[in-house]
């Protein structure tokens, strides 16, 4: 065959790489123009109709600063960092907190667009009254202190429920309250969370963390060993609630459920020392499924930490550390 072409097609026969190179160019050329085109097309016509100040809309940070959509574009979605303040270019996708986009197979919120709206109920202080006031919080707070030292002396009961209450009056996210807090007394079921974390915080301090995270405990004296667990009197848990599920199966949708409850968390631990109390703060990686399982909670709801409750062992001992001054954690614009 390609002797009878050589003979009967010189032409061909010398130049037929460059026939094949023209022909894959001339179909690679096709192609792109079918499935290119028209989309860079829909979207240009689709940007030509929005309203001049929708485009090139600029990404919000949540401190408050701005800047270009291209950055906000190319934020990864895991970073919490940023979000949207409104609609980016049709090119630019959105980024926005991984629970900020409820399932749209969800119910309509909780609350009724006619929820009817009442006077604010406001003292004004006099500022040396705030001045006081900021002040003797502030040392207050100051002395808060993670212990790992626990007291057995029983706490009142109602302490805690003024606790807890104290937690449930932070924001939310449409005001969804998406919280669950657990508070376990019992010493049986103290023994079990033990045991369960225990088991994974070997792993963790084993084999998941790593030597530089270890390493980086080191000034604490923490090991997988916990047995505040069980000196505690009382384990304050934290669920956090992906959504809400109502007394007829009816889900409803729960925005910055992961913010809103981190915030509860930190009302939680305010109120904790505001009452004479200490805690320290424990999350305790890959024993979530099993302490939900544990305490009975639907698979709505996650633990997000848990808390050690109750007063200090006499012998009680804690880091030597100091914290940052004003002008290292405040900026002033």
């Amino acid at each position: 065959m390609w002797d009878y072409i050589a003979e009967n097609a010189p032409f061909l026969a010398a130049y037929w790489w460059l026939i094949v190179v023209l022909g894959t160019t001339v179909v690679m050329a096709v192609l792109l123009a079918y499935f290119f085109f028209p989309a860079a097309a829909a979207n240009r016509n689709r940007r030509q109709q929005q309203p001049p100040q929708a485009q090139g809309q600029q990404g919000v940070k949540r401190d408050g600063g701005t800047g270009p959509s291209d950055s906000a574009a190319s934020s990864s979605k895991d970073d919490e960092t940023t979000i949207s303040s409104s609609r980016l270019r049709d090119d630019h996708p959105l980024v926005e907190f991984e629970d900020s986009k409820p399932d749209p197979s969800l119910a309509p919120p909780l609350h009724s667009p006619e929820l009817p709206h009442v006077p604010y109920d406001f003292v004004r202080l006099s500022e040396a009254e705030m001045k006081r006031r900021s002040r003797e919080f502030y040392h207050r707070m100051d002395k808060r202190r993670s212990i790992r030292n626990f007291s057995s002396e029983l706490v009142p009961l109602e302490v805690i429920e003024n606790i807890v209450r104290m937690a449930g009056t932070a924001p939310s996210g449409a005001h969804s309250e998406p919280w669950t807090f657990v508070v376990v007394e019992s010493p049986k079921v103290k023994r079990q969370v033990r045991e369960i974390v225990e088991r994974e915080e070997y792993l963790n301090y084993d084999r998941r963390m790593g030597d530089t995270w270890v390493n980086n405990l080191k000034f604490v004296r923490t090991t997988h060993e916990k047995p505040y667990l069980e000196e505690a009197p009382f384990i304050i848990f934290v669920f956090k609630q992906s959504h809400h599920v109502g007394s007829d199966g009816t889900r409803h949708a729960h925005y910055y459920y992961e913010i809103s409850t981190a915030i509860a968390a930190g009302f939680l631990l305010a109120a904790v020392h505001n009452a004479g109390l200490v805690a320290v703060t424990t999350t305790p990686l890959n024993a979530g499924v099993e302490l939900r399982e544990l305490l009975g909670r639907p698979d709505n709801e996650k633990v997000m930490l848990l808390l050690p409750v109750g007063y200090p062992a006499p012998d009680a001992k804690v880091p030597d550390v100091r914290r940052k001054p004003l002008k290292e954690i405040m900026v002033l614009k």
